[in-house]
This record gives structure tokens, C-alpha cells and sequence, in this order.
């Protein structure tokens, strides 16, 4: 399953919470697979591109970040495979 998470940060960003969330990166627990890390400007400060082997798994991720940040997280379908659900 793709998934794109857009973070807003709750709180200033600390060289602790960078730590927290390269580890996360770094040992991709649970099946995640993060593909890509943006900081953005705008909306949201933070952009996860990832796989993630069911909804279970992509909230126990997020989770460890819930007093740091507000997440969106949406599912993401690639192009060929969506158009083979066109009829």
C-alpha cells in the first residue's frame, strides 16, 4: 500500500525530534518502507513517501509521533494500476 503522510509540526523542531524521526526512518519497523522525506513550506512542514503493508502498520508508525505532530495520511494508487479500474 503507497501512502503519503503531510505532517504539521505541533511544536518547534528540535535536533531530538530529527533524531526520533531519522531512527524511525532508518530501522523502518513494521514492513514501512519510507521511500522519501520532504520539509515543505506552506501547509504542512513535513512529506513522507512511503509503503506500508496495511492501515495497522501506518499508525503504529505515526503514532510515536502524535505529540509532535498533526498527520494526514492518504492512500496512494499508482496511475497504471488505477487505470485498470476504469471500465
Amino acid at each position: 500500500m503507497h501512502t503519503i503522510v503531510l505532517a504539521k509540526l505541533r511544536r518547534k523542531i528540535t535536533k531530538e525530534l530529527t533524531d526520533r524521526l531519522t531512527k524511525v526512518i532508518e530501522e523502518q519497523p513494521m514492513g514501512v518502507k519510507i521511500q522519501s522525506v520532504y520539509w515543505t513550506l506552506g501547509r504542512y512542514d513535513v512529506v513522507l513517501i512511503g509503503e506500508v503493508p496495511d492501515e495497522k502498520a501506518a499508525m503504529a508508525v505515526l503514532l510515536q509521533f502524535d505529540d509532535d505532530a498533526a498527520t494526514e495520511t492518504l492512500i496512494a494508487v499508482p496511475r497504471e494500476e488505477a487505470l485498470k479500474l476504469l471500465k
